[in-house]
């Protein structure tokens, strides 16, 4: 079962990425992104892709320009996730063969993003646009656009943001931060693919 969590592993350093990576596909999460304003994020980007042999969609997050784009593409890397919505970088994520998952917030930039080729919808941040927020633009939306809640939105909020409609999330803090160890991440991860699978219904 392929689910719609992507990780968000903001401050991962390099060392730690090889058992990251595996503990998050055991688990079930087989998308992971380091964020750019993570330590040496280039390096931990490499090492995952390394070891996850195409086992995992590994990208970048926090993603702002097209020369970000052009090195994680050299590199090898599947993802392209940003906090805004920046027609140019979705663009060249799209022409360089990867996944581009921009962050939105308005109708308009929704729309921006799909035109340009989003592959997803990053609602961010999800916990500000809340449920209600989110149904309002949801109903204006193509009914196949992927939508992923980020920011503040956890495994508790899942069944709630699936009657909404959201098709997946992006989940930080709640997974990983800065000093926690592969044991903590590898049983929050659990914890997270089992609340998505009840709110999806296996689907």
């Amino acid at each position: 079962m392929s689910r719609n969590i992507i990780a968000i592993l903001r401050g991962l350093r390099p060392e730690e990425a090889r058992a990251m990576t595996d503990a998050l596909i055991a688990a079930g999460i087989t998308k992971i992104e380091v964020p750019l304003n993570s330590p040496l994020p280039y390096d931990s980007i490499a090492a995952m892709l390394d070891q996850a042999k195409g086992r995992a969609t590994v990208g970048a997050g926090t993603v702002l320009n097209t020369d970000a784009v052009a090195q994680l593409s050299a590199m090898g890397a599947q993802m392209v996730i940003s906090p805004d919505c920046n027609p140019d970088v979705i663009r060249a994520a799209k022409t360089a063969g990867m996944l581009s998952y921009p962050g939105v917030f308005t109708a308009s930039e929704c729309f921006s993003a799909l035109r340009a080729g989003a592959d997803g919808l990053k609602f961010f941040p999800a916990f500000k646009l809340g449920l209600d927020g989110f149904s309002a633009l949801k109903a204006v939306l193509p009914a196949d656009a992927e939508t992923y809640a980020v920011g503040g939105v956890g495994p508790a909020d899942f069944a709630d943001w699936q009657k909404a409609g959201i098709t997946g999330f992006g989940i930080g803090s709640s997974l990983y931060k800065p000093g926690r160890t592969v044991e903590d991440v590898a049983r929050l991860a659990a914890e997270t693919v089992a609340a998505y699978d009840e709110a999806f219904d296996g689907k």
